[in-house]
C-alpha cells in the first residue's frame, strides 16, 4: 500500500461555478428512485411519502387546466417537506424526487446552499439558481438568525418565479432554530418558511443500524495503520486534534475538496470533543465523509461517543445524534 496521504496538508479552493456544478445527488444515491425505495411495511408513513411524491411530480409539472367551467384543482403547495429520524429514507426520496423532475434542477445540502450565498452574494445566487425546476435541500437547518433572514428571502424569490421545493430534516420547520438561538424573535421568519411546505412525518428505523453494531470499533495505535493496509485506493492517515484544528481554517463548503478521491481514513487518539464550534465543523466533515462513503479506522475514543453528553443535551442534539448514526456506519464498513 502506498503511504497515506494527510487530509491536515490538504487546502482545497472550490470556485462558486465549481459548487453551483456540483449541485446534484452524492454519488451514493446514484441508484436512488422511487422504484428502488423500499417502504418498511411496519411504518406505513413511508409509503404515504413515496406515494405523495410521486403525486407532487404530476402535480408540479402537468399543465394547469382552467376555465369557466372546469372545477378548480386543490391548492398544492410549492414545496414538500419530509420530516423524520436517521437512516429512514428521506434522502432516498429527496434524490427520487429530483431525478423525476425535468430540468434544470438542483440538489445539495442546507450548508452548500449557504455556502453559495456567502461565495456569489445573495443577488448572483438567485441568479444562478431561478429557472430550475426544483431545489431540493438535504438536512435543513437554520442554526443562526443570519441563515434564517437568508434562506426565508432566497426561498421566497425562488418560489414567486415557479420553482418547487423540497427538503428533508431531522427537525420540523416550525420548530428549526428551537433551542439554539432566540427563535421567538424570529417567529415570522421560521413561519414564512413553513407555510411554504407540506410537511410530512417519516418514521422508522435507521437502516444503517440494521446490520452492523451500535458503536463505532476502534482499534490499538499500533494497529491503526496495519488496519487501513487493506483498502485499495487512496488512504488518508491524521491525528485527530490536527484534523479538527485544520477544519477551523477550512471553509465548510471546501470539505467537499478535503475527502475528493479518498477511500479510506484513519484517526489517531480521537478524544470526546466539547468545544462547540470544533463538533459542528467535525459534523459538517462526516457529512461529506458519508456522501463519499469513506470507510474510518481510528484509535483513542469510539467515535459513537465523541460528542459530549453536554451536547447530546443541547440544542444540536439531532445533528449530532445523525453524525453518530454515519460514524458508526462508516466504521464499520468493509469492517474485518
Amino acid at each position: 500500500m502506498p503511504a497515506p496521504i494527510s487530509l491536515v496538508e490538504r487546502s482545497p479552493e472550490v470556485s462558486a461555478e465549481q459548487i453551483v456544478a456540483s449541485l446534484a445527488p452524492p454519488p451514493q444515491f446514484d441508484g436512488a428512485t422511487f422504484e428502488s425505495y423500499r417502504p418498511d411495511p411496519a411504518h406505513p408513513s413511508q409509503t404515504e411519502a413515496l406515494e405523495r411524491m410521486r403525486e407532487l411530480v404530476t402535480a408540479w409539472t402537468s399543465p394547469r387546466r382552467g376555465g369557466l367551467f372546469k372545477k378548480k384543482a386543490p391548492e398544492v403547495k410549492p414545496g414538500i417537506y419530509l420530516d423524520g429520524g436517521f437512516g429512514v429514507g428521506k434522502t432516498h426520496l429527496l434524490a427520487a424526487l429530483w431525478k423525476a423532475m425535468p430540468g434544470p434542477k438542483r440538489f445539495g445540502t442546507f450548508i452548500e446552499y449557504t455556502a453559495l450565498v456567502g461565495a456569489l452574494g445573495y443577488a448572483e445566487t438567485v441568479r444562478q439558481l431561478q429557472g430550475s425546476s426544483i431545489i431540493c435541500i438535504d438536512e435543513f437547518e437554520l442554526d443562526d438568525p443570519g441563515d434564517t433572514m437568508v434562506m426565508t428571502r432566497l426561498l421566497g424569490e425562488l418560489v414567486a418565479s415557479g420553482t418547487k421545493l423540497a427538503a428533508t430534516s431531522n427537525t420540523p420547520p416550525n420548530a428549526l432554530g428551537e433551542g439554539r438561538f432566540a427563535a421567538s424573535d424570529f417567529l415570522r421568519e421560521i413561519q414564512a418558511i413553513a407555510d411554504r411546505f407540506q410537511i410530512m412525518r417519516i418514521d422508522g428505523d435507521d437502516y444503517r443500524q440494521r446490520d452492523i453494531s451500535g458503536s463505532a470499533p476502534t482499534v490499538e495505535p499500533d494497529e491503526l495503520e496495519p488496519a487501513l493496509a487493506g483498502f485499495e485506493g487512496t488512504v488518508a492517515l491524521d491525528d485527530f486534534d490536527a484534523l479538527v484544528a485544520h477544519l477551523a481554517h477550512v471553509h465548510p463548503s471546501r470539505y467537499v475538496g478535503l475527502v475528493r478521491d479518498v477511500d479510506a481514513l484513519g484517526l489517531r487518539e480521537v478524544r470526546v470533543l466539547h468545544d462547540q464550534n470544533d463538533a459542528l465543523r467535525f459534523v459538517a466533515l462526516v457529512d461529506r465523509l458519508y456522501d463519499a462513503q469513506v470507510a474510518i479506522r481510528a484509535s483513542g475514543t469510539t467515535l459513537s461517543s465523541v460528542f459530549s453528553e453536554e451536547m447530546l443535551g443541547g440544542g444540536y442534539r439531532k445533528k449530532y445524534l445523525r453524525a453518530i448514526s454515519r460514524l458508526v456506519a462508516l466504521a464499520n464498513e468493509r469492517w474485518s
